[in-house]
């Protein structure tokens, strides 16, 4: 893995706002820097549609994907039962 991996942004979670909310604190504590997006909330604002309602997207820096899918997959294991 280059350095310029380390800095890229990885999609660990999708759902709730509360749960995302949630992981971003677990994350902090272990020191995860996470980024948010809705495209829902961003399609209104711009005019049209896009994303689902309530759903939001969590990313982490690719060096602590590993460990974030971790706390993710162990705080809401049935929002990852289709991956194993």
């Amino acid at each position: 893995m280059s350095d310029e991996d380390n800095y890229s942004y990885k999609r660990v979670y999708t759902g709730p706002e509360t749960n995302v909310q949630y992981l971003q604190e677990l994350f902090e504590k272990e020191g995860i820097h996470s980024r948010v997006r809705n495209d829902f909330d961003s399609g209104l604002r711009a005019g049209f549609g896009g994303g689902l309602p309530g759903q939001v997207l969590l990313f982490v820096l690719e060096k602590d994907l590993e460990q974030a899918v971790e706390i993710a997959r162990t705080t809401f294991p049935k929002d990852f039962k289709d991956e194993q």
